[in-house]
């Protein structure tokens, strides 16, 4: 077997091997090993080996991935989330699935400072669903709106996903992480349009609680004043050139850390925690990106990239087919597969594809991120769905999955949104100073 045809094979074995539960980072590494020596020898393995791992982890710009990830693990050390579920709620709790639609909002600004889907839905799911089940909200939606809502965590900027995309295709992370705001609160907008049409086909899912006074209002907005300011100043600083996204994680991290210790979250205990986990996530991080790195070389020498692009264009179709084909096969794909395991698995031989196609990089990314959101919703690997099967008791995934399918159909909408206004993600990084 030679060519493309090995690179196919590559494909499928490190799928194979991530079914098996081997962690992505090692499968990528070592059929990228073993599919590199089969095409160029041992030797010329040895002496890309050591420079590989080098080279994916030396570029400064790596220097972002522990700042933000201190920064969204402060944030949930921090007791924060209750606080932004109160205020939403405050606001938005007395009507119909009021508390429904505050979880997403919730969600939404925790997001912001978490940079993580996985921690906006466990965060949140141990505050809104309790609160949802006490005043008699359906599993099936108060789950589902935490599931959904998490997923804006790959999204609204600061994102991981984001940041990963950028340093795997060398684009800009700041341009990447404006490019997702609008595109993060038009999830937002759908996702609430979601909750108001599942409680007017079933009111009985949702019901509205007291209406709130404006003085508790005001009460509660000033225990979040801090966290909305913090998030205006990283992306803030971002967008009016103030300071390199790598300032920014300095920034948040170092504002998050402070956050916890006006808010007397931050005990030693708490401290040793969050650093463990920074240092621990970081760690995966950088794993990831070295095995991705081999199984790249491994893709490029197998010509998979190249036979790709001519088999497109001897097709014949327009770009446009050529993405939504794209778009559709990401969509199966993330029924089988975590979001970050897809994109690192496919983005050396999609990007240049994408590239060659005249699409915009940016633009890309947000699409492949939005896809990304809907692989963490779908059965029978959606994480966020399994993340809160864990983090709540008594949950039945039966219900969970019945619930989401229409929080799916909103970021199918969303998808074709963006497919149909490119501007909605490319305006914002192109006034960048």
């Amino acid at each position: 077997m030679e060519g493309a045809a090995l690179g196919l094979a590559g494909f499928a074995c490190v799928v194979v091997l991530i079914f098996m539960r081997i962690p992505v980072a090692i499968a990528m590494g070592l059929v990228g090993g073993l599919g590199y020596i089969h095409i160029n020898g041992y030797p010329s393995f040895a002496f890309i080996a050591g420079q590989v791992a080098f080279d994916a982890t030396f570029p400064y710009s790596l220097s972002v991935v522990p700042l933000f990830v201190m920064m969204g693990v402060f944030a949930a050390h921090s007791g924060l989330s209750g606080s932004l579920y109160d205020s939403v709620t405050a606001f938005l709790g007395h009507f119909r699935g009021g508390l429904a639609l505050a979880t997403v909002g919730a969600c939404g600004i925790f997001s912001a400072i978490s940079g993580s889907s996985i921690a906006t839905a466990a965060t949140l799911g141990r505050v809104a669903i309790p609160e949802m089940r006490k005043h008699g909200y359906q599993d099936s939606l108060a789950s589902a709106a935490v599931a959904a809502g998490g997923t804006l965590g790959v999204m609204i900027p600061p994102s991981v996903l984001l940041l990963i995309y950028g340093l795997l295709t060398e684009q800009s992370i700041g341009k990447l992480f404006m490019a997702g705001l609008v595109p993060g609160l038009l999830g937002i907008v759908l996702y609430m349009l979601t909750v108001l049409w599942v409680v007017r086909r079933q009111p009985e899912s949702g019901r509205g609680t007291q209406r709130a006074t404006w003085t508790q209002r005001i009460r509660s907005v000033r225990a979040i004043w801090k966290v909305l300011i913090l998030f205006a100043v990283v992306l803030g600083g971002m967008y009016l050139g103030w300071f390199s996204p790598t300032e920014a994680g300095a920034v948040g991290a170092a504002g998050a850390l402070l956050l916890s210790v006006l808010g007397r979250h931050l005990t030693r205990d708490t401290f040793r925690a969050a650093l463990t986990e920074t240092a621990l996530t970081t760690g995966m991080i950088f794993m990831i990106l070295i095995g991705a790195a081999m199984f790249n070389y491994f893709i490029e020498a197998s010509g998979l990239t190249d036979a790709g692009i001519t088999y497109v264009e001897e097709l014949g179709w327009p770009p446009w087919a050529v993405m939504a084909a794209l778009m559709i096969f990401y969509i199966i794909l993330g029924c089988f597969m975590d979001s970050m395991s897809m994109i690192l698995l496919t983005i050396g031989a999609v990007f240049p594809l994408v590239t060659s196609l005249g699409f915009d990089p940016i633009w890309f990314g947000i699409m492949l991120v939005t896809v990304a959101e809907i692989a963490m919703i779908t059965p029978p690997v959606g994480m966020n769905l399994f993340v809160l099967r864990g983090a709540v008791d008594n949950l039945n995934m039966a219900h969970l999955m019945r619930g989401v399918a229409p929080f799916v159909g909103a970021d199918i909408v969303r998808l074709l949104i963006l497919a149909a206004f490119p501007i909605l993600a490319t305006w914002l990084p192109s006034h960048m100073t």
